[in-house]
This record gives C-alpha cells, sequence and structure tokens, in this order.
C-alpha cells in the first residue's frame, strides 16, 4: 500500500468528507442493533418479574443514552477533527486522560467488542450449517486453565475471516464499508419490524399466567429497585455504540451540524425499536416462560417459534447473523480512527497514522486493530476482560459530561446545547452511582479493569520519550 502521512497538528482532515446525513444515522443504529436486542429480554425477565418495569427499564436506559446524545451533541460542536471522544477529552484534559480512553478502547473496548461481535456472528452461522472443527483435537490446550486458543476452532477462523474480510473492505475506502452499513443496517431494520407486527398481531394465549404487578411491587422498594437498576445494565448494555459516529467526525459531511444529528436520530431509531420489540415478546411468552429460558437460548428465537415455527427461528438465525455482521463493520470504521488520531498525536505506534494515498483511508490503524481483535478471538476471553471494565466507559462518560460544563463556562462551546446544564449533571450523577455500585457488587473484576486501564501508562511515557528524542535530534 502507498501511504500519505497527514501533516501533524494540523485541523485539516487527510480524509474525504464522503459521508451524509443518512448513512452517519444508519451507523449509528447498525452499530447498537446488535444481539442485544434479541436476548436480552431473558436476564431482564429473570431479574425483574413485571412487564411494566421491564418496558420502564428500556425507556429510562433510552431516556439515559439520548442524555448523552445531547452531551456528545454539545461536544461534536468543539471540532471537525476525527477522533470523537478521544479528541474532545484531549482538548479538555490534556493528552494523558485521552490516551487511557484511547488505549483502554485499542486495547480492550474497541477491540473485544470487534471480537465479541465477529465471533456472535460465527455462532449465528454455526446454528445454520455447522462449521468444521480443524483443531478439535487440541482443543483441552490450555494457557492457566484460562485461555483455550484452539476451543471452537472453526466458529474463531470464521470470526477472524470476518474481520480481515471487513478491515480490507473498509482499508479500500470509507465509502464502500458505509454503503455496506446501510444496506445491512436497513435489512435488519425490517427483519426487527417484522418480528415486532408479527409479536404484536398475536392474539394466542400464553400458557403460563403473567405476573401481578401489585405483587411485584409489594416485595420491598430495595429488591424493586436493584431488580430494575439490573435490567437496566442489560438495556445499557444493547445501547452501547451510538459514541462510534464521533471517531468519524473527519469523514462526514458538515460535522458540526450532521454528528450530532446522527447521534440523536440513531438513537431514537434503536430506542424505538427495542421497547417495540421487547413489548411484542411479551406478548407472544408470559414472562415466567422467557426467564426460564435462561442463557443457553435466545428470547427471539422462540417468540419466532411460536410464531412461526422452525422458519421463524431461522429467520431469527439469519437476523442475528445480519444484526452482528453489520454491528461488526459499523465498529472496524469507526475504532481505527481514535488510533489514528492517538498516532498524530504522537501516542501510539506511528505507522497507525499512515493513510492510504488512492483511498484515503488509515489503512496503518485499520490493521492494528484487526491483528489486536483476533489475538482477542483466538483467546476467547474478550467478555470477560471487557466484563471487568465495563465501568469505566461509564467514568470517561462522566469525564466528558463534565467536560461539556467547562468548555461552556469558558466559552469555548457557544451553540445551544439542549437540556443544558440540568442534562450533564444528570449524566454525571448516574454515572457515579454505576460505577460505586459496580465497585462494591464486583470489587475484584473492577479493581483488575482498574490495573488494565492503567497498564497504559508506561506506554505513554514511552511514546512521549520517542517523541521528545526525536525533537533534539532536529
Amino acid at each position: 500500500m502507498e501511504e500519505n502521512e497527514p501533516a501533524e497538528g494540523t485541523e485539516n482532515s487527510p480524509f474525504k468528507r464522503v459521508l451524509g446525513l443518512p448513512t452517519a444515522i444508519l451507523l449509528v443504529a447498525g452499530i447498537m442493533i446488535g444481539s442485544g436486542a434479541f436476548k436480552k429480554i431473558v436476564p431482564m425477565s429473570a431479574s425483574l418479574h413485571s412487564e411494566t418495569y421491564i418496558l420502564l427499564a428500556w425507556i429510562i436506559a433510552g431516556i439515559i443514552t439520548m442524555l448523552g446524545a445531547f452531551t456528545y451533541a454539545g461536544l461534536a460542536t468543539l471540532t471537525t477533527q476525527t477522533g470523537g471522544v478521544y479528541e474532545y477529552l484531549r482538548l479538555i484534559y490534556g493528552e494523558f486522560i485521552a490516551f487511557l480512553f484511547g488505549w483502554s478502547m485499542f486495547s480492550i473496548v474497541g477491540s473485544g467488542a470487534i471480537a465479541a461481535l465477529s465471533f456472535v456472528f460465527a455462532e449465528s452461522v454455526n446454528t445454520l450449517i455447522t462449521l468444521p472443527e480443524p483443531l478439535f483435537a487440541y482443543r483441552a490446550v490450555n494457557i492457566g486453565h484460562a485461555v483455550y486458543p484452539f476451543a471452537d476452532s472453526g466458529v474463531k477462523a470464521l470470526a477472524a475471516l470476518t474481520i480481515v474480510f471487513l478491515t480490507w473492505l473498509n482499508c479500500r475506502g470509507i465509502k464502500k464499508g458505509g454503503y455496506l452499513n446501510n444496506v445491512v443496517t436497513a435489512a435488519k431494520i425490517l427483519g426487527i419490524l417484522l418480528l415486532i407486527v408479527s409479536g404484536l398481531a398475536y392474539t394466542g394465549h400464553a400458557a403460563v399466567a403473567k405476573i401481578n404487578e401489585t405483587a411485584v411491587v409489594q416485595q420491598g422498594a430495595g429488591a424493586l429497585f436493584s431488580g430494575l437498576f439490573g435490567a437496566m445494565l442489560s438495556a445499557l448494555w444493547a445501547y452501547d455504540g451510538w459514541a462510534n459516529v464521533t471517531y468519524i467526525t473527519g469523514e462526514i459531511k458538515n460535522p458540526r451540524r450532521n454528528v450530532p444529528l446522527a447521534i440523536i436520530g440513531g438513537v431514537g431509531i434503536a430506542m424505538t425499536l427495542y421497547v417495540l420489540l421487547n413489548y411484542s415478546y411479551m406478548n407472544v411468552l408470559a414472562l415466567p416462560q422467557l426467564a426460564a429460558l435462561g442463557g443457553g437460548k435466545i428470547a427471539a428465537a422462540e417468540v419466532a417459534g411460536v410464531l412461526m415455527g422452525h422458519t421463524g427461528m431461522v429467520i431469527v438465525a439469519c437476523l442475528i447473523m445480519t444484526c452482528t455482521f453489520g454491528a461488526v463493520n459499523g465498529c472496524i470504521i469507526s475504532y481505527p480512527r481514535i488510533y489514528f488520531r492517538m498516532a498524530q498525536e504522537n501516542v501510539f505506534f506511528k505507522s497507525a497514522a499512515k493513510v492510504h494515498s488512492t483511498f484515503r483511508t488509515p489503512y496503518g490503524a485499520l490493521i492494528f486493530s484487526a491483528g489486536w481483535s483476533i489475538v482477542l478471538v483466538c483467546s476467547g476471553t474478550f467478555d470477560q476482560i471487557t466484563n471487568m471494565v465495563i465501568f469505566a466507559s461509564y467514568a470517561f462518560f462522566a469525564l466528558t459530561s463534565w467536560g461539556l460544563v467547562r468548555m461552556k463556562m469558558k466559552g469555548e462551546i457557544k451553540a445551544k446545547v439542549i437540556g443544558y446544564p440540568v442534562v450533564p449533571f444528570i449524566i454525571i450523577l448516574f454515572c457515579v452511582a454505576l460505577i460505586i455500585n459496580t465497585l462494591i457488587i464486583q470489587t475484584e473484576a473492577s479493581i483488575i479493569g482498574v490495573l488494565l486501564i492503567l497498564s497504559g501508562a508506561p506506554l505513554y511515557l514511552y511514546f512521549r520519550r520517542q517523541t521528545v528524542d526525536t525533537q533534539l535530534k532536529k
């Protein structure tokens, strides 16, 4: 590949601004709508035995997400540079805090999302077409009884090939990745609408009686709050990914206008579909039936089985394949732009700043992202690692929300921000409550997560030393 190193420290994007508002909206919706829409009703039914409160959990989580969208919409007016949240943090707090965010995205969160989604995609394919296991004989080989690199070798191989293919496609131009995203997202929205309409039109009676709402309320305010909070966390996981469009700001037309609109529009689409979809699930199966499915079954497939028999289950399997494939593509489009921007600022490997001279894509960062994501796929540890740092996303969320307040007070953000100053303070309070709750409930995992994020500090010092040495030689 030919390369063109972008000029350091400039606001001029080395990329082509080729993505319009419709593509940006569908990118937000496409990344958000993954496998969570089809599975999360099961744990929610087990922890919160009330249709009303389950729907309330989805609505509250959607409102929190929308408030976050308003906050990031305000921050999006700060810069037209690629990098999104990383760039906001850099402008507000300086390089080190921004680096920790970028490092957590590369090492765990972003790469883990690509690994997890590609793995779920491959598993969905495996339910329809049994994949061969070329390394089956070595499945018991392990590292510390925690990493089994050769287990599920067929699924892992397909997941890795999916990452390689989508990375290659996106190296050849973001417009190609955008077109693919539009087609796939439109297909999955249509598929979900079919499931919603079929579920809402269902007139059969569930075999198990629904739990009385009054009895649920009478179980105690503490238990109710705990159940609602747990259900809301499941919903927030399904809403995740809405901020990814900020990472490709440098390739969106009229970004100060279109990035905020894309976030709000994409979140609105996902929220509407999620609430209607979960309502349709509960119209077909009673909560005890949904709760009894356990972690091994997919609620959407069971509901489709009731509605359309085996054909319905096959349709849902195809729908999950489509959703996860589209979400992987969206993540591959967005996350590497953070690493590219870090490399521009000399706090990441220099080759990640390389831009293809013909396709104008950050192929170096795309390759770095693909390589580490494939390592995580092979290790099979992506779920455990990402669970350890789930609270970190909300810590950075709180920081960016407070950053909005700081920038408004300094006059750096002059544009009107919806709900300011109430909205950012609601976000901050919510994030603090979530972080404290996570630290109390999952203390050991949270401490390990903090250490994983801080593990990037020595690397930051290395990159800064390299920059200083380069400057001294000049």
